[in-house]
């Protein structure tokens, strides 16, 4: 049967500089990671679209471009099982020093790539495929991150370390619309399309450093070594790995959490790069504008987000998560009310709001997936249940948002998407909050029979020991008789003889 197995305990303590250490590191690969995925999905709202696929209409260019996005994300999943399953195997730290590396090196390679106009046909298919190592390194990054917080946090606050690296998003989205609006108001639009965009992509040059870092300064995870030691005697008889852990007996838990996550990296990506394409191009509202707008959203998730978490640590989690998704939904639609009026301060007023309920969601997330899964096959398991949720989320809704907004002429229909999207997540939650309460309650007389038995040994020693001193007792208390009856007999014995005598 398919559950969601409890955490394990980590029974090593590590130094509280580590804990600062590791949890630094982790929200920093967080943030370069993701400030080199999110240029990207900003550049493919701006210019990529007539740089890289300039046949056809503007909306054609705009839908291949975000095609070309969209990419990205099928590939994550890959990053997320190879990554996975290496890093429930050989560590969580190696793996996310690849994942920077090939961040790093892709990013670089797409802000020197030439444009159609220079190479002809060979410039998408590259840029095509040097999105697909950012999926895959994003996919592979995320596990590695999360569990280095999660797997060092001290008890009762894994939610709290956890949202350190679920910080890396709104960072990475503040950086990317910060550096974009640099790179714009330094140039002029000529300058911009010619080699302006470029510049946030060479910035990725950076995460090599970070990578070299991490490899040089942090210590792998205890929870990761103990599982090394029990995963290495399993191994010995069964020969058996994460990832087929995972496919034989977890895989439902998996899909679980990719449903209950779908919604939220499905509206992020709406409003951060979907939203920008609907308002520049449609609503005909200021480039620079909206930018800015979608920088000071994302600042306010800094604090929301380890807000959220800290309050899972308190109250639970699912709750915690459920109210997020619940608030997504009934958002939906006055969201794009607000959007279509092409007011800046609605703009603004509809974009904060529904950047409360996904924080609310992001912040427990990291630490509900962990725990979702025990550490010998935790990254496996977490990186897949993230990534499918970006697949089926994130991925897709940019492009969506054009298709369903060219098709229904109404904004309205985001709307909806976005709506059943939520249903699905609160199904999927509330199945993996039975499952936790149908584990708890059936644990609950397993540790009962594991204490009386226990139990058992221990009165039965008790009565061996008491029987054993009784017996001890009366031995020494016939021998006591038996002396003193000898002792009397000879002491009469002798004075009958004196008495003859």
């Amino acid at each position: 049967m398919d559950t969601a197995p409890s955490a394990q305990p980590v029974t090593t303590t590590p130094a509280d500089g580590n804990r600062r250490r590791v949890a630094t590191a982790a929200a920093l690969a967080s943030a370069v990671e993701w400030y080199d995925y999110f240029v990207f999905g900003i550049a493919a709202a701006l210019v990529l679209g007539d740089l890289y696929f300039p046949a056809g209409s503007a909306t054609a260019g705009v839908l291949a471009s975000f095609a070309t996005f969209a990419v990205g994300f099928l590939a994550r999943p890959i990053g997320g099982i190879v990554a996975g399953h290496l890093g429930d195997k050989r560590g969580r730290k190696p793996m996310l020093v690849l994942a920077l590396t090939l961040m790093g090196v892709s990013t670089t390679a797409i802000g020197l790539l030439p444009t159609y106009d220079t190479i002809g046909v060979a410039a998408p298919i590259l840029l095509v495929l040097l999105r697909v190592a950012q999926g895959v390194a994003v996919g592979a990054q995320w596990g590695g991150a999360m569990l280095l917080a999660t797997e060092y946090a001290p008890e009762g606050k894994r939610g709290v370390y956890g949202s350190v690296v679920q910080l890396g998003v709104p960072i990475g989205v503040v950086t990317a619309n910060t550096v974009f609006l640099l790179a714009g108001a330094l140039t002029t639009d000529s300058a911009f399309a010619a080699w302006g965009w470029r510049v946030p992509f060479l910035v990725g040059l950076l995460v090599l450093a970070l990578a070299w870092y991490i490899h040089t300064r942090v210590e792998e995870t205890p929870a990761f070594r103990e599982a090394e030691r029990a995963l290495a005697e399993k191994e010995k008889t069964e020969q058996s790995s994460p990832l087929r852990t995972i496919l034989r007996g977890h895989l439902g838990t998996v899909f679980l959490a990719g449903g209950s996550f779908a919604v939220n990296t499905a509206t992020f990506y709406i409003l951060i790069t979907g939203v920008l394409d609907y308002t520049t191009r449609e609503l005909d509202m200021k480039k620079s504008a909206v930018l800015t707008v979608s920088l000071c959203v994302s600042l306010t998730q800094l604090v929301l987000i380890p807000a959220a978490a800290a309050l899972s640590d308190r109250v639970g989690r699912i709750r915690i998560y459920a109210l997020g998704a619940a608030g997504i939904a009934l958002w939906a639609v006055p969201l794009f009310l607000l959007i279509d009026t092409g007011s800046l301060l609605w703009l603004a007023v509809g974009t904060f709001v529904a950047s409360c309920f996904l924080s609310i969601m992001y912040g427990p997330q990291a630490a509900l997936f962990a725990e979702l899964f025990t550490p010998e096959m935790r990254y496996t398991g977490a990186s897949l249940g993230y990534q499918i949720a970006a697949v089926a989320g994130g991925g897709l809704a940019p492009f969506m948002m054009v298709l369903l907004l060219e098709a229904t002429g109404t904004s309205m229909a985001v709307s909806g998407y976005i709506v059943v999207l939520s249903v699905i997540a609160l199904v999927s939650i509330k199945i993996l909050a039975d499952r936790a309460r149908a584990a708890e309650a059936a644990a609950e007389p397993r540790a009962n029979a594991d204490a009386a038995t226990t139990a058992e040994p221990e009165t039965q020693s008790e009565l061996k020991t008491k029987a054993g001193t009784e017996t001890k007792a009366g031995t020494e208390t016939k021998a006591g008789t038996e002396t003193k009856a000898g002792t009397e007999t000879k002491a009469g014995t002798e004075t009958r003889a004196e008495s003859a005598g």
